[in-house]
């Protein structure tokens, strides 16, 4: 039976939870979650590396969820400190889902990547933006920067306001030049497009075209106030991390449609999510995405290029975060030391993330809510990450 542990409530305020739960009637993949980890062995997952990822979990003392599927079997699904069901904000974990809507629309035919964005949107040339195309935008090559955050965070929970924000902005790069994470723009300029091309809000879009022909029923672009009290809340240390989370943990930025970081979900969601794009767009009967466009997005844009906003050597495709080796950095990336360079995903903050390694058949979804400094936080997943692959047999 599947074991969902949890620990002593760690926040004054936080939702109804510690509700450990037993129901092998849950369903994940098409797999009876109830009876997942009894294939760690056979499905090549070794059960002490699990053991080992389990106890890294645990020591961090947070609230947090992991769900693991190798070779398409859940082989590891733990919650700590939360119910397997709680909903976590995932920050930039998040970003994957606006890029695979604009993804989806390539697919049908309603744009090109290499299109202009003003070609679909044509207030966005403004101010030197006319060349800019959603593949830049994708690859965080578009040469502009959040120059100004702390207008950008006031402005993030406004739609409207975010929009006249992205139309006044001005490039600080040439378009293509060089990668230049976009933590809040990005999302906005996708979501726009789907807007723009679609004719209906984005989050309804996600909701209808992906999140339920997948099943997840978890998944959340803005939180709504029917599930309120199922979010974790975020703890934040040193003043950066309490900042954030004072701010993350309103009601009113929960609630807001945010594409680049406003996600709620759980591991369980992401991980299938995850799964889907490694079976290349594939979901049971469905194909979401054809093969050939994930194959696309899937290519290195960025194989290790010093990025200029975060200032690590971070590698891109058109949509997703890379794994393998940072060339010339001392510290591991969050998808671990291990990582292959075909893995992709993306980070969140460096307390969640989530990604798939086609080469070793696996999914990897790891969900707490500390915030914290980035090199003890990024060092943190790579740790669990490389437990998890160095059991994979």
């Amino acid at each position: 039976m599947l074991i969902c542990e949890a620990g002593p409530a760690s926040v004054k305020g936080s939702p109804k939870r510690l509700r450990p739960s037993s129901d092998s009637s849950l369903r994940l993949a098409g797999i009876d979650v109830g009876q997942a980890e009894r294939h760690v062995r056979s499905e090549g997952l070794d059960p002490g590396a699990a053991s080992k990822a389990i106890e890294l979990v645990r020591a961090r003392g947070c609230a947090s969820q992991i769900c693991v599927i190798r070779h398409g079997d859940v082989v590891l699904k733990r919650s700590f400190e939360c119910d397997e069901r709680d909903l976590f904000w995932i920050f930039s974990a998040s970003k994957p889902y606006a890029a695979v809507l604009i993804l989806m629309l390539a697919d049908r035919g309603l744009l090109g990547l290499d299109d202009p964005v003003c070609a679909h949107w044509p207030e966005f040339a403004a101010y030197g933006k006319g060349a800019i195309t959603i593949r830049q935008v994708l690859q965080h090559r578009s040469g502009l920067a959040d120059r100004d955050p702390i207008n950008a965070v006031l402005s993030f929970t406004n739609w409207r306001r975010s929009i006249r924000r992205v139309v006044r902005a001005q490039p600080v790069l040439p378009a293509g030049q060089a990668p230049a994470y976009l933590p809040l723009t990005y999302g906005f300029i996708l979501g726009e497009l789907v807007q723009r091309i679609t004719q209906r809000p984005v989050g309804e879009v996600l909701a209808t075209d992906l999140l339920r022909p997948l099943g997840l029923r978890d998944t959340y672009l803005g939180l709504p106030v029917s599930e309120w009290e199922r979010r974790v809340p975020i703890i934040g240390s040193g003043f950066r991390g309490r900042l954030t989370s004072a701010l993350a943990n309103r009601k009113f930025v929960r609630r807001a449609v945010i594409p680049a970081a406003g996600i709620s979900t759980t591991a369980a969601d992401l991980a299938q999510f995850y799964l889907m794009l490694m079976r290349s767009g594939r979901h049971g009967d469905q194909q979401l995405l054809s093969p050939a466009i994930l194959r696309e997005a899937r290519k290195p844009s960025s194989d290790g290029e010093m990025d200029r906003s975060a200032r690590l050597p971070l590698r891109w495709s058109n949509g997703f975060q890379l794994g393998g080796p940072r060339t010339g950095a001392s510290s591991a990336s969050p998808f671990g030391w291990l990582s292959s360079p075909h893995s992709f995903g993306h980070n969140g903050s460096n307390c969640c993330i989530g990604w798939a390694d086609p080469d070793r058949n696996l999914v990897f979804a790891y969900l707490t809510n500390r915030l914290d400094g980035r090199a003890e936080g990024s060092a943190h997943l790579a740790a669990v990450a490389d437990a998890i692959v160095t059991g994979c047999r």
